[in-house]
């Protein structure tokens, strides 16, 4: 007999094969595939850490998501499938982590020097890990930390960013649901221009910047003053000087705080002009002129003009000396500051000065007949005094006109003397004219002697007369001319009538032929001697001496010269005898009978008779 047994297989369901996943914060989505033969499924979750509830859900689906879940929080999912009769399967477990929260309180700070931002927040539960994201237009900034701040660098001047904080951890990073906007400070202005019009005004002028809600320049001078404008438009004026290097930059501000550095400029202004320019040489072709050195100047450009004439100097030093300049023209000088940067300040003032005068021309010297030196001179100067002084060994001698000519009066005789001209004006004096030797007319002897030699010569003698070489003496009568020339101070002149009256002249002459008449005065030549001269004896010791008067009428005296002794007899007026008595006898005599002048002079020169 058979036997049919019947056997009842029990075929364990598969646990499903889960796929977890959280799409959101708050929820998990579990996923699996279909199981042979279930016919539906059960799904439970707890945390994982056992505290909480547990949450189970029956479906025939094959998925099924959990909501209302913690944020960030670590779950154990169960899930097994039963089949028709309700009997389970195996089961299958996992853990996953909900995602986490989007960061909230965010905060920003800005660094406007390094241009940075600081990111702050409070922590969100479950993450693992945050990315702040810094977004703009032209860039796309970000920084990951796991802590709950993070710095953001480097930012860009003139943006605006949007800035945004994720959570992240194994199950995915959070949604942005906000963001912060953070405007950076605005870059440093652009296209700055500076302009002095006029001077004495600096204009600085910028190009307007995105997100500059106003404006700071700053001028800062280089002997460290500082200042500043602030404005909402994109120009600014300052006050300057001459002679300063400016330091100008512009900063744009916001809220966010100040625009870095942009370029700093400099600007030189003109150096100033000198104000005290002083002569302290005038000469009739220099000038040399000094002044105080001034702020800026690195040269002096020194122009002197007359006219269509320049003449000009450069120098480092605050002095100039013009030279070769026209004497007594009035010149147009003004100095100049310069410098490399900025040139030459051509907004200095002038001055006129007008150099000394001309030096004279002396063109004549001539002497009149009262001894005055007449002095002739050329110039071409204007409203000029002129001095003429003749300097010699015995003193200066001046004279002065504001003509052409001058008289010197007082010259004394007998000297040489060098004359030059000089012309003065408010500019100064001139330089000397050449000189011109003046030589006065030697001067005559102080005193003339004459002196009867012999009956026909006659010596005559003077004193030295200062500046004479040579002496020309003149005795004249109507019997005719005695004449010599001599370099002595004395003249034999022979050819003398006796008994005459003469005139006698004298000339002084100088070496160069100068000639000074020195006046006549009268001399009347001796009487004659007398002629026939007789001797008769009287008696044995006694002698009468006769003779005859040859012209006119003359005193005598009769002298008789023997070995012991003189023997004088002077005759009454009239008489031409003279007796001698009482003589010593026996001796040898000379006798001579002479005329006796008026001065009692008794003139030895007549012939000597011998008697014995």
């Amino acid at each position: 007999m058979s036997v049919e047994e019947v056997v009842f297989v029990f075929v364990v369901l598969a646990a499903p094969i889960l796929q977890v996943s959280s799409p959101s914060p708050d929820s998990i989505l579990v996923q699996w595939k279909s199981v042979y033969m279930a016919t539906g499924f059960s799904v439970s979750i707890m945390r994982a850490n056992g505290l909480g509830r547990i949450w189970k859900e029956n479906t025939t689906n094959t998925s099924l998501t959990f909501t209302s879940l913690d944020a960030g929080t670590l779950y154990t999912i169960k899930a097994y499938a039963w089949n028709a009769s309700g009997t389970p399967g195996d089961d299958s477990t996992c853990n996953q982590r909900t995602g986490p929260r989007a960061p909230a309180n965010i905060q920003v700070s800005f660094d406007s020097g390094s241009l940075k931002a600081s990111v702050s927040w409070a922590p969100t539960e479950g993450a693992f890990n945050y990315t702040v994201m810094a977004l703009s237009d032209s860039s796309r900034l970000s920084c990951s930390t796991t802590f709950s701040s993070c710095t953001i660098s480097p930012l860009q001047c003139g943006t605006e960013y949007l800035i945004s904080v994720l959570a992240t951890n194994d199950a995915g990073s959070s949604r942005s649901i906000s963001a912060v906007t953070l405007k950076t400070v605005a870059c440093a202005p652009g296209r700055v221009t500076i302009q002095e019009d006029p001077p004495g005004h600096l204009s600085v002028a910028w190009s307007n910047v995105h997100l500059g809600d106003y404006y700071v320049a700053f001028v800062k001078s280089d002997d460290g003053l500082e200042v500043h404008c602030n404005t909402s438009f994109t120009q600014c004026n300052f006050l300057s000087e001459c002679g300063f290097t400016y330091f100008i930059s512009v900063f744009a501000y916001n809220k966010a705080g100040q625009s870095p550095l942009g370029d700093v400029f400099n600007y030189t202004t003109a150096p100033c002009c000198p104000g005290d320019i002083n002569p302290v040489l005038v000469s009739s072709d220099r000038v040399e002129i000094v002044w105080s050195p001034v702020r800026g100047a690195e040269l002096y450009e020194t122009k002197a003009v007359d006219g269509f004439s320049v003449v000009e100097c450069n120098d480092t030093v605050p002095a100039c000396t013009l030279s070769a300049l026209e004497c007594d023209t009035k010149y147009n000088i003004t100095v100049y500051s310069f410098s490399e940067v900025r040139g030459s300040n051509m907004s200095c003032t002038s001055r006129f000065i007008t150099t000394a005068p001309c030096s004279p021309e002396i063109k004549n010297v001539s002497k009149d007949a009262f001894s005055m030196i007449n002095v002739y001179w050329r110039s071409t100067n204007d409203e000029a005094t002129y001095t003429v002084t003749a300097q010699g060994e015995k003193g200066l001698h001046r004279c002065s006109s504001t003509g052409e000519s001058c008289t010197l009066w007082g010259l004394p005789c007998g000297s040489v003397f060098s004359v030059t001209a000089v012309a003065e004006t408010p500019a100064g004096r001139s330089l000397p004219s050449y000189s011109v030797p003046l030589e006065t007319v030697p001067c005559c002897p102080a005193s003339l002697t004459e002196t009867q030699v012999t009956q026909s010569v006659i010596n005559v003698s003077w004193t030295v007369g200062t500046g004479a070489q040579t002496y020309v003496t003149v005795l004249e009568s109507h019997t005719g001319q005695s004449k010599c020339h001599t370099r002595q101070n004395h003249c034999l002149l022979g050819c003398i009538t006796c008994g005459i009256n003469y005139t006698v002249a004298l000339k002084a002459i100088s070496a160069t032929g100068l000639t000074a008449d020195c006046g006549y005065q009268s001399y009347s030549s001796s009487s004659c001697c007398p002629l026939e001269v007789k001797l008769y004896r009287l008696g044995p010791n006694g002698i009468r001496i006769y003779w005859q008067a040859s012209r006119g009428s003359a005193n005598y005296s009769t002298d008789l010269y023997g070995s012991k002794g003189i023997f004088t007899c002077a005759p009454s007026a009239g008489l031409s005898f003279c007796d001698i008595t009482e003589i010593p006898c026996g001796d040898v005599y000379t006798v001579m009978v002479s005329p006796v002048v008026e001065t009692g002079l008794k003139l030895t020169f007549c012939p000597k008779k011998i008697y014995s």
